[in-house]
Protein backbone atom coordinates (compact mmCIF):
# COMPACT_ATOMS: atom_id res chain seq x y z
CA UNK A 1 0.00 0.00 0.00
CA UNK A 2 1.75 2.93 -1.27
CA UNK A 3 -1.09 5.79 -0.91
CA UNK A 4 -1.61 7.68 2.52
CA UNK A 5 -4.42 7.12 4.44
CA UNK A 6 -7.25 9.82 3.71
CA UNK A 7 -7.31 12.78 7.00
CA UNK A 8 -10.27 11.38 8.58
CA UNK A 9 -10.92 15.13 10.11
CA UNK A 10 -11.75 16.17 6.86
CA UNK A 11 -14.18 13.80 5.97
CA UNK A 12 -17.53 13.57 6.83
CA UNK A 13 -19.27 11.17 9.41
CA UNK A 14 -20.61 8.03 7.60
CA UNK A 15 -21.91 6.13 11.20
CA UNK A 16 -22.74 7.91 13.96
CA UNK A 17 -23.43 5.93 17.31
CA UNK A 18 -25.33 8.09 20.34
CA UNK A 19 -25.52 6.31 23.60
CA UNK A 20 -26.56 3.36 22.01
CA UNK A 21 -27.99 0.17 24.31
CA UNK A 22 -28.49 -3.28 23.68
CA UNK A 23 -30.25 -5.48 25.66
CA UNK A 24 -30.97 -8.97 25.39
CA UNK A 25 -33.97 -10.95 26.36
CA UNK A 26 -32.35 -12.54 28.93
CA UNK A 27 -31.94 -8.88 30.56
CA UNK A 28 -28.23 -9.01 29.54
CA UNK A 29 -26.59 -5.76 28.59
CA UNK A 30 -24.51 -6.32 26.25
CA UNK A 31 -23.37 -2.26 25.57
CA UNK A 32 -24.85 0.97 27.43
CA UNK A 33 -23.75 4.32 26.16
CA UNK A 34 -21.20 3.53 23.17
CA UNK A 35 -20.55 6.55 21.34
CA UNK A 36 -18.90 6.35 18.36
CA UNK A 37 -18.02 8.39 15.20
CA UNK A 38 -16.86 6.45 12.14
CA UNK A 39 -16.18 8.56 9.20
CA UNK A 40 -15.98 8.26 5.22
CA UNK A 41 -12.89 5.96 4.15
CA UNK A 42 -11.88 5.40 7.45
CA UNK A 43 -10.43 2.12 8.34
CA UNK A 44 -11.14 1.52 12.09
CA UNK A 45 -10.67 -1.44 14.06
CA UNK A 46 -12.39 -1.96 17.46
CA UNK A 47 -10.44 -3.78 20.03
CA UNK A 48 -11.16 -5.22 23.43
CA UNK A 49 -11.80 -7.92 25.87
CA UNK A 50 -14.01 -11.28 24.56
CA UNK A 51 -17.38 -10.43 25.40
CA UNK A 52 -17.30 -6.83 25.73
CA UNK A 53 -20.10 -6.29 22.60
CA UNK A 54 -17.84 -5.29 19.34
CA UNK A 55 -19.88 -7.95 17.68
CA UNK A 56 -22.82 -6.89 18.87
CA UNK A 57 -21.97 -2.94 17.70
CA UNK A 58 -21.11 -4.32 14.24
CA UNK A 59 -24.22 -6.01 13.72
CA UNK A 60 -26.62 -2.96 15.13
CA UNK A 61 -24.37 -1.10 12.36
CA UNK A 62 -25.32 -3.21 9.66
CA UNK A 63 -28.82 -3.20 10.78
CA UNK A 64 -28.70 -6.53 12.08
CA UNK A 65 -29.75 -5.73 15.26
CA UNK A 66 -31.88 -3.00 16.76
CA UNK A 67 -30.68 -0.33 19.40
CA UNK A 68 -32.36 -0.86 22.95
CA UNK A 69 -32.14 2.78 23.36
CA UNK A 70 -29.57 5.41 21.64
CA UNK A 71 -29.23 6.31 18.17
CA UNK A 72 -27.60 5.04 15.16
CA UNK A 73 -27.35 7.40 12.24
CA UNK A 74 -26.03 6.14 8.72
CA UNK A 75 -23.99 8.33 6.24
CA UNK A 76 -24.20 10.98 9.14
CA UNK A 77 -26.64 14.87 8.51
CA UNK A 78 -26.37 16.72 5.64
CA UNK A 79 -24.85 13.67 3.43
CA UNK A 80 -26.13 13.41 -0.50
CA UNK A 81 -27.08 9.90 -0.20
CA UNK A 82 -28.38 6.91 2.33
CA UNK A 83 -25.63 4.32 2.40
CA UNK A 84 -28.61 1.63 3.76
CA UNK A 85 -28.28 -1.52 1.66
CA UNK A 86 -24.88 -0.58 0.57
CA UNK A 87 -23.17 -2.00 3.68
CA UNK A 88 -20.87 -5.49 3.26
CA UNK A 89 -20.74 -7.90 6.41
CA UNK A 90 -18.17 -10.64 6.81
CA UNK A 91 -18.54 -12.93 9.30
CA UNK A 92 -16.24 -14.71 12.00
CA UNK A 93 -16.67 -17.81 9.53
CA UNK A 94 -17.07 -18.09 5.68
CA UNK A 95 -20.48 -19.51 5.83
CA UNK A 96 -20.49 -20.46 2.22
CA UNK A 97 -22.95 -22.47 0.86
CA UNK A 98 -21.28 -26.25 0.45
CA UNK A 99 -23.65 -26.97 -2.40
CA UNK A 100 -22.72 -23.81 -4.44
CA UNK A 101 -19.84 -23.05 -6.63
CA UNK A 102 -17.73 -20.06 -5.77
CA UNK A 103 -19.36 -18.15 -8.49
CA UNK A 104 -22.76 -19.74 -7.11
CA UNK A 105 -21.40 -18.05 -3.68
CA UNK A 106 -20.56 -14.68 -4.31
CA UNK A 107 -23.69 -13.93 -7.10
CA UNK A 108 -25.84 -14.93 -3.93
CA UNK A 109 -26.34 -10.87 -2.47
CA UNK A 110 -27.29 -9.95 -6.43
CA UNK A 111 -29.35 -12.98 -6.56
CA UNK A 112 -31.03 -11.66 -4.01
CA UNK A 113 -31.88 -8.50 -5.27
CA UNK A 114 -33.45 -10.17 -8.40
CA UNK A 115 -29.85 -9.87 -10.44
CA UNK A 116 -29.95 -13.00 -12.73
CA UNK A 117 -26.65 -15.06 -13.18
CA UNK A 118 -26.23 -13.65 -16.81
CA UNK A 119 -26.62 -9.97 -15.57
CA UNK A 120 -24.49 -10.67 -12.28
CA UNK A 121 -21.68 -12.51 -14.25
CA UNK A 122 -19.37 -9.34 -15.11
CA UNK A 123 -19.67 -8.34 -11.13
CA UNK A 124 -18.84 -11.76 -9.80
CA UNK A 125 -15.87 -11.79 -11.77
CA UNK A 126 -14.74 -8.78 -10.99
CA UNK A 127 -15.46 -9.74 -7.16
CA UNK A 128 -13.54 -12.43 -7.81
CA UNK A 129 -10.34 -10.86 -9.47
CA UNK A 130 -10.11 -8.39 -7.06
CA UNK A 131 -9.27 -11.48 -4.09
CA UNK A 132 -7.50 -13.15 -6.71
CA UNK A 133 -9.58 -16.35 -6.88
CA UNK A 134 -11.06 -15.71 -10.42
CA UNK A 135 -9.80 -19.11 -11.63
CA UNK A 136 -11.99 -20.68 -9.05
CA UNK A 137 -15.05 -19.89 -10.05
CA UNK A 138 -16.08 -23.28 -10.62
CA UNK A 139 -14.57 -24.65 -7.75
CA UNK A 140 -16.69 -25.88 -4.67
CA UNK A 141 -16.13 -24.45 -0.68
CA UNK A 142 -14.84 -28.07 0.00
CA UNK A 143 -11.92 -27.38 -2.42
CA UNK A 144 -10.47 -24.49 -1.18
CA UNK A 145 -8.25 -23.64 1.96
CA UNK A 146 -9.52 -21.91 5.33
CA UNK A 147 -7.87 -18.50 3.81
CA UNK A 148 -9.54 -19.16 0.35
CA UNK A 149 -12.98 -19.56 1.73
CA UNK A 150 -12.58 -16.24 3.90
CA UNK A 151 -11.65 -14.54 0.18
CA UNK A 152 -14.73 -15.76 -1.25
CA UNK A 153 -16.71 -14.26 1.69
CA UNK A 154 -14.98 -10.96 1.42
CA UNK A 155 -15.93 -11.19 -2.44
CA UNK A 156 -19.46 -11.99 -1.48
CA UNK A 157 -19.89 -9.29 0.52
CA UNK A 158 -17.98 -6.67 -2.12
CA UNK A 159 -20.15 -7.69 -5.23
CA UNK A 160 -22.88 -4.96 -4.07
CA UNK A 161 -20.38 -2.67 -4.15
CA UNK A 162 -20.68 -1.40 -0.84
CA UNK A 163 -19.25 1.97 0.58
CA UNK A 164 -19.21 0.45 4.32
CA UNK A 165 -17.12 -3.01 4.81
CA UNK A 166 -17.91 -4.55 8.41
CA UNK A 167 -15.51 -7.05 9.06
CA UNK A 168 -16.18 -9.54 12.01
CA UNK A 169 -12.79 -11.44 13.19
CA UNK A 170 -12.65 -12.72 9.80
CA UNK A 171 -9.13 -14.17 10.43
CA UNK A 172 -9.38 -15.11 13.64
CA UNK A 173 -9.25 -19.18 12.80
CA UNK A 174 -6.27 -18.41 10.76
CA UNK A 175 -2.56 -19.59 10.49
CA UNK A 176 -0.06 -16.04 10.85
CA UNK A 177 0.89 -16.57 7.30
CA UNK A 178 -2.56 -16.70 5.60
CA UNK A 179 -3.62 -14.07 8.07
CA UNK A 180 -1.07 -11.69 6.88
CA UNK A 181 -1.30 -12.04 3.40
CA UNK A 182 -5.40 -11.69 3.86
CA UNK A 183 -4.70 -8.68 6.18
CA UNK A 184 -2.80 -7.16 2.64
CA UNK A 185 -5.36 -7.86 0.56
CA UNK A 186 -8.18 -5.96 2.93
CA UNK A 187 -5.95 -3.17 2.64
CA UNK A 188 -5.62 -3.08 -0.91
CA UNK A 189 -9.61 -3.75 -1.13
CA UNK A 190 -9.93 -0.51 0.75
CA UNK A 191 -7.53 1.82 -1.01
CA UNK A 192 -8.80 0.86 -4.26
CA UNK A 193 -12.45 1.01 -4.02
CA UNK A 194 -12.61 4.16 -1.25
CA UNK A 195 -14.45 2.13 1.19
CA UNK A 196 -14.93 2.54 4.84
CA UNK A 197 -14.07 -0.14 7.11
CA UNK A 198 -14.77 -1.01 10.49
CA UNK A 199 -13.26 -4.43 11.71
CA UNK A 200 -13.59 -6.23 14.80
CA UNK A 201 -10.38 -7.88 15.91
CA UNK A 202 -8.76 -9.60 19.42
CA UNK A 203 -4.91 -8.71 18.00
CA UNK A 204 -3.53 -5.43 18.84
CA UNK A 205 -0.70 -6.28 15.85
CA UNK A 206 -3.39 -6.41 13.60
CA UNK A 207 -5.22 -3.27 14.61
CA UNK A 208 -1.95 -1.53 14.47
CA UNK A 209 -1.37 -2.63 10.94
CA UNK A 210 -4.62 -2.01 9.43
CA UNK A 211 -6.08 1.03 11.08
CA UNK A 212 -6.40 4.00 10.15
CA UNK A 213 -7.99 4.49 14.06
CA UNK A 214 -8.18 1.86 17.06
CA UNK A 215 -11.55 2.36 18.90
CA UNK A 216 -10.63 0.47 22.40
CA UNK A 217 -14.06 -0.91 24.34
CA UNK A 218 -14.28 -1.70 27.73
CA UNK A 219 -15.50 -4.78 29.20
CA UNK A 220 -19.01 -5.88 29.31
CA UNK A 221 -21.28 -3.65 29.52
CA UNK A 222 -19.43 -2.77 26.04
CA UNK A 223 -18.79 1.13 25.40
CA UNK A 224 -15.64 3.05 23.95
CA UNK A 225 -13.44 4.33 26.22
CA UNK A 226 -10.36 5.32 24.53
CA UNK A 227 -8.49 5.36 20.93
CA UNK A 228 -5.45 6.21 19.25
CA UNK A 229 -4.69 7.95 15.77
CA UNK A 230 -2.56 5.48 13.15
CA UNK A 231 -3.32 7.63 10.39
CA UNK A 232 0.26 9.13 10.43
CA UNK A 233 2.20 5.90 10.06
CA UNK A 234 2.03 5.29 6.08
CA UNK A 235 2.66 3.47 3.82
CA UNK A 236 1.37 0.10 5.29
CA UNK A 237 3.14 -3.24 4.27
CA UNK A 238 5.84 -5.77 5.31
CA UNK A 239 8.80 -3.58 6.66
CA UNK A 240 6.27 -1.22 8.62
CA UNK A 241 5.87 -4.26 10.14
CA UNK A 242 9.54 -4.32 11.32
CA UNK A 243 9.76 -0.56 11.92
CA UNK A 244 10.05 1.27 15.29
CA UNK A 245 7.03 2.63 14.19
CA UNK A 246 5.15 0.09 14.27
CA UNK A 247 6.17 -1.47 17.48
CA UNK A 248 5.70 2.00 19.51
CA UNK A 249 1.91 1.90 18.03
CA UNK A 250 1.81 -1.65 19.16
CA UNK A 251 3.24 -0.81 23.05
CA UNK A 252 0.53 2.58 22.71
CA UNK A 253 -2.69 0.24 21.70
CA UNK A 254 -1.41 -2.82 24.18
CA UNK A 255 -1.14 -0.14 27.40
CA UNK A 256 -4.30 1.13 26.40
CA UNK A 257 -6.19 -2.24 26.24
CA UNK A 258 -4.27 -3.01 29.41
CA UNK A 259 -5.70 -0.09 31.11
CA UNK A 260 -9.10 -1.29 30.38
CA UNK A 261 -8.75 -4.45 31.18
CA UNK A 262 -7.36 -3.27 34.89
CA UNK A 263 -10.25 -0.88 35.22
CA UNK A 264 -12.96 -3.85 34.34
CA UNK A 265 -10.71 -5.87 37.05
CA UNK A 266 -10.71 -2.76 39.79
CA UNK A 267 -14.64 -2.53 39.31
Amino acid sequence: MDARMPDAVSRRPLIEMRDVVRRFGSGNVALEGLSLVVRDCEFVSLLGPSGCGKSTALRIMAGLLAPSAGTVTLNGPGADADIAGGIGFVFQDATLMPWATVFDNVWLPLRLKGVGKAAARADVEASLASVSLLGFAASYPRELSGGMKMRVSIARAMVTKPRLLLMDEPFAALDEMTRFKLNNDVLALWEAQKLTVVFVTHSVFESVYLSSRVVIMGDRPGRAVDEIDLSDAWPRNEQYRTTSKYAAHCRIVSDALARTLDNATDG
